[in-house]
């Protein structure tokens, strides 16, 4: 049944749904169960936990090998790096990890899903994804996803789960125990080197070496510039992410045709037009159209949302994004990372500038209800007047739910790049920061993170420094995040 503006506006008056909470950019004002707001009080000379009240674990610590900064009591691994660790066929651990997701595996392992965001032609990159005999589906293409086998003991094995694929960008886990792994990009067979179409997703299954034989893009859930995609566990609909610009990216969602089950390999035995892809628009309480996610201000900010057909999923001729009037859909600027949590899907809008019509931000987190078809505002980073200083974060990209409670997020913004936690109250709080200086001494530089994962157990946090490509293993004194 469709939620109508009409129906929305009714029923917010009743609710208060899509009342905006006061609060300023620089330290917004929490609305109820909103995540956080731009608070980094734990960064300071004690323990933000000192009174045994604070969130987080206390200020970080320089890393005297230059890698990663983290609290007191917790410790690091280096899992995979590019150029230095080798695969099983004895080629070098690819470059540019993005996304990932960890798995149990069989005898006490666990299986991490890699994607390695490399795009255009293979000449490009020192380390692409090997080429490995079955698995490829354009050999002109440079990206994929490895998959890390962590064993009890501590001994690593890597291996390729598909190759010849483009700018594997983040993905998202399925119910069912696969990798759906998104192309960030809209190249066509004959440009930037390509032999095939791509701006797919594609499975890769982390157990099943043979499942990965003959890579397929499961063109049902479209072409165009994947970011992240999510499973409905509860109604089978996928809701996916687009990164683009000129114009901004859609937030879009798939519904599956009457009958469908998912299951292993079920999603490229589909027909390239099954089930409906559709477009996300918004509308406040008062039943106004919101063309742009920038238009909120504050959090605890409430939009209905109506789904449109996308005309042509493929985009033979026009981009996706570009088939819709004004009117028809809301748009955001860089729509980013998404985890499914708390019965809906979490997704990232990393930052807004003058390509965006509403407020500049750094940062939105917002939470689609499916039963209720709305999407609220969460979490809301103002600009961050000094990105070279550390205490203030800007550029959420990939997400994942803490089992402690709130979220952890990846961040990919200017200067110094952190691990930063949101507690479900209205805080944040740093994990870590990246100290590999990928720049000068002069002019430094500092790689985004990506990857950002718990393990099946929940004790260690995996996360990627995206240049030149490091996967690491987290591991401290975890503890649930006060309210």
């Amino acid at each position: 049944m469709s939620l109508t503006r009409r129906d929305f506006a009714r029923r917010s008056a009743v609710t208060g749904a899509g009342i905006a909470l006061a609060g300023s950019v620089g330290a917004l004002a929490s609305a109820p169960n909103a995540l956080a707001s731009t608070d980094t009080e734990s960064v300071g000379e004690e323990p933000a936990d000192r009174h045994g009240g604070g969130v987080g674990y206390g200020p970080l610590v320089p890393d005297p090998d230059g890698v990663l900064a983290l609290p007191a009591g917790f410790t690091y691994r280096i899992l995979t790096h590019s150029g230095r660790t080798t695969l099983e066929s004895g080629e070098y651990t690819p470059s540019n990890h993005d996304g990932t997701a960890a798995f149990d595996g069989p005898r006490g392992t666990t299986l991490l899903v890699n994607n390695h965001e490399l795009g255009g032609p293979r000449s490009r990159w020192a380390h692409p994804v090997p080429l490995t005999e079955g698995l490829v589906y354009d050999p002109a293409a440079a990206g994929g996803c490895t998959v890390v086998e962590v064993r009890p003991g501590g001994h690593v094995a890597e291996w390729v789960g598909i190759a010849g694929t483009s700018t594997n960008c983040a993905g998202g886990s399925t119910p069912w125990g696969t990798w759906l792994t998104c192309e960030e990009t809209e190249d066509k067979a004959g440009s930037n080197g390509m032999t095939k179409d791509h701006g797919y997703v594609f499975e890769v299954d982390p157990a099943d070496r043979r499942a990965n034989r003959g890579p397929k893009p499961v063109k049902a859930l479209g072409r165009y510039a994947h970011e992240a995609v999510v499973v409905d566990p509860k109604r089978g609909h996928l809701y996916l992410t687009e990164d683009a610009s000129n114009p901004n990216g859609l937030l879009y969602r798939w519904t599956p045709p009457e009958g469908f089950r998912h299951g292993r390999g079920r999603l490229r035995a589909l027909a390239d037009d099954a089930g409906r892809l559709q477009a996300f628009k918004c509308f406040d309480s008062g039943g106004r159209f919101v063309d742009d996610l920038s238009r909120a201000t504050k959090t605890g900010t409430v939009y209905g949302v109506d789904w449109i057909d996308v005309p042509d999923r493929d985009a033979r001729t026009v981009s996706v994004r570009k088939q819709f009037t004004g009117g028809q859909i809301t748009r955001a600027r860089k729509l980013e990372g998404m985890w499914w949590g708390d019965g809906g899907a979490y997704i990232v809008s990393s930052y807004a500038r003058a390509e965006s019509p509403g407020a500049a931000h750094d940062g939105q987190v917002w939470f689609y209800d499916p039963k209720r078809r709305t999407l609220t505002l969460k979490v809301l980073l103002g600009v961050n007047p000094d990105p070279s200083r550390d205490g203030a974060f800007d550029g959420p990209d990939n997400i994942t739910v803490s089992p402690y409670g709130g979220l952890v997020i990846a961040e990919d913004g200017d200067g110094v790049q952190h691990l930063l936690g949101a507690t479900d109250s209205g805080r944040t709080y740093p994990i870590a920061r990246n100290e590999l200086n990928v720049g000068t001494e002069e002019e430094p530089a500092y790689s985004e993170f990506a990857g950002v994962t718990f393990s099946p157990d929940g004790k260690t946090l995996f996360a990627n420094i995206q240049t030149p490509g490091i996967l690491l293993a987290i591991t401290g004194p975890w503890k649930r995040q006060r309210r």
